[in-house]
């Protein structure tokens, strides 16, 4: 008499059934304690905040200095043939791009400002916070040119000061491109963002090996039944 086969799944370690989530409440979806949360994450607030605060300061009296000493027309070699400090007023982005539209690129950088700091409040990785940091301090720090010395709507031109012979640019800048490399870097050697990207990671992981132990564990159970069967 031939057995019927077991179509019941696979029951899977306790271990595995807790990383899944299907016995521990610690991974069920929830709302959020905004205390708690910024208990635990003061360290990369600060972070965020210094490193924006410290880059900003370095930029508007960079700055400061190239209006005072620049201001004649002269220009300081610094390495003869790459990079010397001339000043220029910039009302475009990098190489001049959008000189008409001075005003477009101040609401832009507005924007980026603001999604800079959701998501500083969001990541929990230092090395994130860091280059957010970075990126909020450059972005802010050029916008600042565009709203002190304006003469219309956001309309104002950014202090250009560092000439490397193809460009001219300031401080913010290289922060915003210290900023564009990390995030490029981090993104190839996948640095969490969150705790919560590199739980949904480990859970995704341990979800692939449950499938796959209960896939080879198919065969053997089909394997039994039949020699059960001849058995009879």
């Amino acid at each position: 008499m031939l057995r019927k086969k077991n179509s019941e799944p696979a029951q899977l370690p306790e271990a595995r059934q807790e990383l899944l989530g299907f016995e521990s409440p610690a991974v069920q979806p929830g709302k959020k304690d905004p205390k708690q949360f910024l208990k635990h994450n003061w360290k990369k607030i600060t972070a965020v905040v210094c490193v924006a605060a410290v880059a900003l300061l370095l930029d508007q009296i960079s700055k400061l200095w190239a209006l005072s000493a620049l201001s004649g027309g002269q220009s300081m070699r610094v390495i003869d043939g790459l990079l010397s400090f001339t000043l220029v007023r910039n009302p475009g982005a990098s190489l001049g791009l959008g000189s008409n539209f001075t005003w477009v690129i101040s609401i832009l950088a507005m924007v980026a400002c603001v999604v800079i700091v959701v998501l500083g409040l969001r990541t929990t990785s230092k090395a994130w916070a860091a280059t957010l940091g970075c990126a909020f301090a450059g972005a802010l720090g050029n916008l600042v040119d565009r709203v002190s010395y304006a003469d219309g709507f956001l309309n104002g031109k950014v202090v250009d000061f560092i000439d490397y012979g193809w460009s001219v640019g300031n401080v913010a800048d290289i922060f915003l491109t210290v900023a564009g490399v990390a995030i490029v870097a981090m993104i190839l050697v996948n640095v969490p963002f969150s705790d919560e990207a590199q739980s949904a990671e480990s859970v995704a992981s341990a979800e692939a090996s449950a499938s796959a132990s209960a896939a080879s564990s198919a065969p053997s159970e089909l394997e039994s039944s039949e020699q059960g069967s001849k058995a009879q």
